[in-house]
């Protein structure tokens, strides 16, 4: 295994457990908290590092494939997550605080959706 590979699969995998954690966590809270969207972010570098890689991998072109476009979708909407979590942070909405993490589960399980896709492409 390459160490590009390697170094790809590690940050997808810190990107799971990035967004998972901070899913789950904001979700238990029930209020959308800094360090929650703090993590969004994370997750979402770690998202789009680990992606960076795997396209340089297979060759640096985007797939129109079913991967390719859910996982396009999930980046898009994890930027679209932590942005708007931002946005709801420095407005001091406490009522979106506490309504954030129905939007944060979907986009949770919008985002595992290539992600499981590409676990089953890399065994293959």
């Amino acid at each position: 295994m390459s160490p590009l590979l390697i170094s790809a699969i590690v940050s997808m995998i810190l990107a799971l457990t990035c967004y998972t954690i901070g899913v789950f966590a904001e979700r238990k809270k029930g209020l959308l908290l800094p360090w929650h969207a703090a993590i969004f972010w994370l997750g979402f570098l770690f998202d789009s590092t680990g992606t960076s890689m795997m396209s340089r991998i297979s060759g640096g072109h985007f797939a129109f494939n079913l991967h390719g476009v859910t996982g396009l979708i999930a980046l898009l909407l994890m930027a679209f997550h932590a942005v708007w979590a931002t946005v709801i942070l420095v407005k001091k909405d406490h009522r979106s605080q506490e309504q954030f993490h129905k939007f944060s589960i979907i986009v949770w399980a919008i985002w595992l959706v290539p992600f499981v896709i590409g676990m089953f492409i890399g065994m293959s």
